[in-house]
């Protein structure tokens, strides 16, 4: 029997339906996952089924003793207090004695009259079991109670809020894009949470991976309507492809049917004959059906200005060490970055990303090394915190700057008709900035980055708040890109798709170099060994750590023996493999190429170094 049922639900904002007519069942143990285009409605859909709004039309059900709880899109910023108090609240009443009790009996000098009064009035409401309750919800999330809220990193404040929403024990879970500014580290231990997790779930999100590994079912809202598509990621774009064809074609029919009625009801008088009276009246409502048809929301069209090519070697980084606030933040970091390369950064948050690309712009000076740029260098740069988007400015002025026309790779374009290319109508174009959702300025943000010519591209989180449709997009366009790409994302099948290389943030200062993309990374990292050369440096043997306690050594095997001897062949093989691809990357015909091919080179070049890798792990196991 469904928990909660969504019977005929109308709701609008004014102009037509967000929502038309919607039917929707939740079974008890799905984790149903909602998609649609910025501003399709989702995000009503969440507050409609947690009955925080009510619909126009239509009735929300909830069956007998169902409780819903709704995580948030943004922390809300009014949220204070220690971490306790922030988890209690999701008790109401109850939990903010608890919280007051939590604080009398933790207090230096402790107030035996007001504790008192808290206990009395605790024992009356019969809280104590809540007590415990939310002492077992934190633990269970590895949160400290006592910690400030205030005080946590962005990862951890989205780790309490969701303990503020499962205290309360709910049976139906929403989450409104819980990955958001999230690292990768917080979105895999939150997959596996709600993996585990045995009550229902209903999401929204963007992180097509998050999706794959959690969604039971997949509900589509699109122009008012919701479908609803049983299974995995996979098995909805297939047929959701199959219902657009059919629909395209549907609509193609019905147009050219109505064109040849229009046709013949400016034939003249024969029209309007008595008999003929019907097929006048089959006409008009033919010309209503058409008025009243909502059509797909067109696609972002992207394209990026191109500048003139830079030099061959782009950033050159030698020995390079940071230290902020007594912190060493980059330590002895050396790479090279060359024409053409798209190389990903990987890191916690916190963890020094930031610091590392206002370094290699040049933004930053190093405590030690040197950093080198390469000529004819032009930059681009998307910044996460929409820090170069004016307030007091609409898109038109953010983008333009005065201008009417934009220069776009040798054409004229008139601002109104590019920023119409990202889904921008005239009447938006012209709002306030401070009227415009998250992924509304995104949008503009690219479309500001991509008016200006370049051949480096520095994108910091670019993704958040982008649909899906609009992600792809931007990944075939940074595919294509002829320049260099430098690129933080949290979103691992983002990077997969776009780059060929990451720098990771490992800890302690230490930046690790990996050939491919995030999965690389993963499937590379335990083969790894302490010690790696950087790139266009001749790799040096492997120092095994010293063991904790002395080991008397154990005598090879023949076999062994004879793999031993074989290894400085093969990795010498190898490496000439690595250095043969990693060169081709450096040729400029190489980005002529067709899109199959650039993939398979860089599969290629993955399979290789992490050979390269095992086979140097392999050498520092039997050396030792």
């Amino acid at each position: 029997m469904p928990l909660i049922t969504l019977q005929s639900v109308d709701f609008s904002v004014g102009g037509p339906l967000l929502l038309d007519h919607v039917e929707l069942s939740i079974d008890p143990g799905e984790r149903i996952a909602v998609i649609g285009r910025n501003g399709a409605g989702k995000s009503t859909l969440l507050k409609l089924i947690a009955q925080e709004i009510h619909p126009d039309d239509g009735e929300v059900r909830y069956e007998a003793g169902v409780r819903v709880a709704r995580l948030e899109q943004e922390v809300p910023a009014d949220t204070a207090g220690d971490v306790f108090d922030v988890v209690a609240g999701g008790l109401g009443e109850q939990g903010a004695l608890l919280a007051r009790y939590h604080h009398l009996s933790h207090a230096a000098e402790v107030d035996t009259d007001a504790l008192a009064e808290v206990q009395s009035r605790i024992e009356e409401l019969g809280a104590w079991s809540l007590d415990q309750r939310v002492t077992e919800t934190l633990t269970r999330l590895s949160i400290d109670g006592d910690r400030p809220f205030a005080g946590l990193s962005g990862g951890m404040r989205r780790r309490v809020m969701l303990a503020r929403s499962l205290v309360s024990q709910p049976d139906v879970l929403l989450l409104d894009e819980p990955t958001n500014h999230l690292d990768i580290e917080s979105i895999d231990w939150l997959e596996g949470f709600l993996k585990s997790w045995r009550g229902t779930l209903v999401f929204i999100t963007h992180d097509r991976r998050f999706m794959r590994a959690l969604a039971t079912r997949i509900v589509e809202i699109d122009r008012g309507s919701l479908t609803s598509w049983p299974g995995d990621w996979d098995n909805y774009l297939r047929r959701r492809e199959e219902r657009l064809h059919s629909e395209s074609q549907e609509n193609a029919r019905f147009d050219k049917m109505l064109a040849q009625e229009e046709v013949w009801i400016r034939q003249g008088i024969k029209a309007r004959r008595t008999r003929d009276e019907g097929r006048v009246r089959r006409l008009k409502a033919m010309r209503d059906e058409r008025m009243q048809r909502r059509d797909q929301t067109g696609k972002v069209r992207m394209e990026a200005a191109q500048a003139d090519a830079s030099g061959r070697k782009v950033i050159e980084v030698k020995d390079v060490s940071v230290v902020l606030g007594g912190r060493t933040i980059l330590r002895d970091v050396s790479t090279t970055i060359m024409r053409g390369d798209r190389i990903g950064l990987i890191g916690p948050n916190g963890s020094g990303k930031t610091t590392l690309l206002k370094t290699l712009l040049g933004e930053l000076t190093p405590d030690a090394g040197e950093v080198r740029a390469g000529s004819n260098l032009q930059i681009a740069y998307f910044d996460q915190y929409r820090a170069t988007l004016r307030e007091d400015w609409n898109a038109i002025e953010n983008v333009a700057e005065g201008r009417e026309f934009v220069e776009f790779n040798g054409r004229r374009k008139h601002i109104i008709g590019y920023l119409q290319d990202f889904l921008f109508t005239p009447e938006r174009a012209r709002a306030p900035i401070t009227r415009l959702s998250g992924g509304e300025r995104n949008r503009l943000l690219l479309a500001r980055l991509f008016a200006q010519p370049s051949n480096l591209l520095v994108m910091d989180e670019p993704t958040n708040d982008l649909d899906v449709e609009t992600l792809e997009l931007l990944e075939d366009l940074l595919g294509d890109y002829s320049g260099t790409l430098l690129l933080v994302s949290h979103d691992r099948d983002f990077l997969d798709n776009v780059v060929t290389s990451t720098l990771v943030m490992e800890g302690d200062g230490r930046v690790g170099e990996y050939i491919g993309g995030y999965t690389d990374w993963v499937r590379q990292r335990s083969a790894r060994v302490d010690v790696r050369p950087g790139r266009g440096e001749p790799p040096q043997a492997p120092q095994a750590a010293a063991p904790a306690v002395a080991t008397p050594k154990r005598k090879l095997s023949y076999k062994e023996m004879r793999e031993l001897e074989a290894l400085p062949a093969r990795i010498e093989t190898l490496e000439a493999d690595v250095a043969r691809l990693t060169d081709a990357l450096v040729d400029p015909s190489f980005y002529s190429r067709n899109a199959v091919s650039k993939s398979a080179h860089s599969v290629e070049m993955a399979r290789a170094q992490a050979e390269l890798d095992a086979a140097y792990a392999r050498w520092a196991e039997l050396d030792a």
